[in-house]
């Protein structure tokens, strides 16, 4: 579903760009913030800036704001919690709504909303003990991945690749999570398609020069390759585009965001997970996407903006 597109820079009233929040990503978020606050600024745009607490989210009504830029990721930001607050507020607020927040940020439900749908999605265990996830991988097969279930960003995440690892890796992603998934691992590159106003943009290939594409290959290393044209047959392209948006609506997902998949030897794609406050970094992805389709960042910026919820904008 396509946003209203907004001509005038003062139709947006007063922005805040929410950013920061009490996630383990809040220093992603606060850099994505203050990249999406100038680009906005830059286009004449009235938004402040507004390091996230829950006491002062549910005060922004009170502020005199008229609309929300949500770049809070993960906890909070992004799992419904913040959005049922702007809605509370009748604020409008860009991406996803509640349910689909929740949803997509919940990687066994997305999972399983998932192959309910028919789409493939690497197969996975929810142990919940450590001696469930010893078993795990017996099922599964080595190498597998450990994950909290509800964080972003690979927080907390571990490659197993033998059975000694798997306690520390159970351990970890126990901080981060009460329910820990171990999910199958898929032998091949790893793509993400961004999602912008109900199209999916080109997608990147993403070469990292570790085992695979972790926090620090995310948003440290400067040795991260990311191919956009992603090298692949046009034909093919498109169908793995028409795949992603599919994935993303299968959650409710709306607005903009980001769908992430492998591709196995035999050109299988398996989905992964979906992301709904995708980072706005100078190491990000969809910035990457929306230049590979001729979108500087304000531009981005301005259209992520006028995906603000129009069921609030009453």
């Amino acid at each position: 579903m396509s946003a209203r597109r907004i001509e005038q820079a003062a139709d947006f009233g007063r922005v805040a760009v929410l950013m920061g929040g009490w996630a383990p990503e809040r220093e992603v978020s606060l850099e994505s913030g203050k990249q999406v606050l100038a680009a906005l600024k830059r286009r004449g745009i009235d938004a402040h800036g507004i390091d996230a607490t829950p006491e002062r989210v549910l005060g922004l009504a009170t502020e005199g704001f008229d609309r929300v830029f949500n770049v809070l990721h993960g906890t909070g930001g992004e799992d419904g919690v913040v959005q049922a607050a702007l809605q509370l507020q009748k604020l409008p607020g860009t991406g996803s709504d509640v349910l689909a927040s929740a949803l997509s940020m919940d990687k066994l439900r997305t999972k399983r909303l998932w192959k309910a749908a028919g789409l493939p999605t690497p197969d996975y265990r929810l142990p919940s003990n450590l001696a469930a996830a010893r078993d795990a991988v017996v099922a599964l097969g080595l190498p597998v991945f450990v994950k909290p279930n509800n964080q972003g960003s690979s927080v907390g995440m571990s490659k197993v690749c033998t059975a000694e690892q798997m306690d520390d890796a159970f351990e970890l992603a126990a901080q981060y999570s009460s329910e820990v998934l171990i999910e199958q691992f898929v032998d091949g590159p790893e793509y993400t398609a961004a999602m912008l106003q109900g199209e999916a943009l080109p997608l990147i290939r993403i070469q990292p020069a570790g085992e695979y594409y972790d926090y620090h290959a995310k948003y440290i290393a400067d040795d991260t390759q990311y191919h956009c044209p992603c090298g692949l047959p046009a034909s093919l392209e498109t169908k793995l585009q028409a795949l992603c948006a599919q994935a993303f609506e299968a959650l409710g997902a709306r607005g903009w965001g980001r769908v992430d998949f492998m591709l196995d030897a035999r050109q299988q794609p398996w989905l992964i997970e979906a992301n709904t406050v995708p980072g706005m970094t100078t190491h990000s992805l969809v910035p990457m996407a929306a230049k590979a389709r001729g979108m500087d960042f304000e531009e981005l910026c301005w259209r992520v903006l006028e995906t603000s919820w129009p069921e609030c904008e009453q």
